[in-house]
């Protein structure tokens, strides 16, 4: 009776084992169906011409997969709210220059872009056919580098600069100065990722003073900005 009742044991323990590892193989299947749906929405998307929408879905999905093991505001919220706060974060957006155009070298208007996706005037030309949305005629977002210096605890203001890069023409320093009566004013501001122009905080720019510019576009900026989060901006 003894030997039967191990026996029986053993048994019910290796089905136990079994169903687990099932289970387990059921679960990885069911990842890698949920990844091809996902791959083939996105190759009907841009096999029909749509080739913007598929890289946001290629986007969105990217970004799900990354927030886990980053910082968790930058999963949920504007960049500028883990680099400085929600109340700066509201009177930086709050006092945001117009990203208006300037002539460049051949007589074109170029505006404010970001530099890590637009270094030519071509794709730097104001939208004139009514898309609006501050986007020029490359569809590139009109973009504002943020660099801040609270000096609340001594006493002083919190100093706002916004750097402006126009392909071609360099870059622009535009500051802005807040205290009390800014920020209490800017308290219900909200910060979006569609408001215009865009804006990136240099404090929390991977790898900021690693891009290479040609001369007479250096940034003035560049080795001289400390980095918020270690390991993030150096």
């Amino acid at each position: 009776m003894g030997f039967r009742h191990r026996e029986s044991a053993h048994k019910a323990s290796s089905a136990g084992r079994g169903q687990a590892g099932a289970a387990s193989v059921e679960h990885v299947g069911l990842v890698v169906l949920v990844a091809l749906i996902a791959i083939a929405g996105i190759s009907v998307v841009m096999a029909r011409g749509r080739i913007d929408a598929g890289r946001d879905v290629a986007r969105a999905i990217g970004r799900k997969i990354t927030c886990a093991p980053r910082l968790p505001d930058a999963c949920h919220h504007h960049p500028l709210v883990p680099a400085y706060g929600w109340p700066i974060a509201r009177v930086v957006r709050a006092l945001a220059p117009v990203a208006a155009a300037r002539t460049g070298p051949s007589g074109v208007g170029v505006v404010p872009v970001d530099f890590r996706r637009c270094r030519h005037e071509s794709c730097a030309t104001p939208d004139g056919g009514g898309r609006g949305g501050g986007l020029t005629t490359s569809g590139r977002r009109r973009t504002a580098f943020t660099e801040v210096i609270d000096s609340r605890r001594e006493g002083g203001r919190v100093q706002i600069t916004y750097w402006l890069y126009r392909p071609t023409i360099g870059w622009e320093a535009i500051r802005r100065s807040a205290g009390g009566a800014e920020l209490a004013a800017a308290a219900h501001t909200r910060v979006l990722i569609s408001d215009d122009p865009a804006l990136v905080p240099l404090e929390t720019l991977p790898g900021r003073n690693h891009y290479a510019f040609p001369a007479n576009e250096v940034p003035p900026w560049q080795w001289r900005i400390r980095g918020i989060h270690d390991g993030w901006s150096s």
